[in-house]
């Protein structure tokens, strides 16, 4: 099956596996894993922990968060090909990490305040016991500065979490955006 990772340069290397079966039910240890992690991930990208927040991800990261659009409903096709707003592996994530922490994150200066919630938790099972695929909510509140009106960024994520030896990490990140067009100032958040 073809993912936004299968169409991209920089998620060649990304793992191609994929959900097997029905959700897997809320008290399953692997659901409840899956649910904390996302959870605490939230908290990290909230206090804009981003060096810790990139411990929890795998060196074949793909970060990736298409462009949508508007079409007809038998187009077959609700994305721009070719187009994402974020098209990331570690390298490029670890390179904005690392920026945030010079003078010279002039879009984080100073720095936006967020909030994420996170809703509609849903744990799949994988052909691999050492990952699990993980559907998931996510509304995004960001206020900078005290002139512009808050933001709010509504968006469902799929994400593949890998068990390693230090715990969970991301390992594939898509997140499809609820708009096609993007109302905030700049996009130097994570999602």
């Amino acid at each position: 099956m073809e993912t936004h990772s299968t169409r991209s340069v920089l998620g060649a290397h990304a793992s191609r596996l994929q959900r097997v079966g029905a959700t897997l039910p809320f008290d399953d240890e692997r659901h409840l894993a899956a649910h904390r992690w996302l959870v605490d991930e939230a908290w990290l990208l909230d206090a804009q922990a981003y060096s810790d927040w990139l411990a929890l991800l795998t060196e074949d990261i793909h970060y990736v968060m298409p462009v949508r659009v508007t079409t007809a409903l038998g187009a077959g096709f609700d994305t721009s090909p070719g187009m994402a707003h974020f098209d990331e592996d570690w390298y490029s994530l670890s390179r904005r990490v690392a920026r945030f922490l010079t003078e010279h994150a002039w879009t984080e200066d100073p720095p936006s305040r967020l909030r994420h919630h996170l809703s509609n938790v849903r744990t799949f099972a994988t052909e691999d016991p050492d990952h699990l695929i993980v559907d998931s909510a996510t509304l995004l509140f960001r206020n900078r500065g005290d002139v512009h009106e808050g933001s709010l960024v509504s968006a469902g994520r799929e994400d593949l979490l890998r068990r390693t030896p230090e715990g969970w990490k991301l390992a594939r990140r898509t997140i499809m955006v609820d708009d096609s067009v993007m109302r905030m100032q700049n996009l130097a958040i994570f999602l």
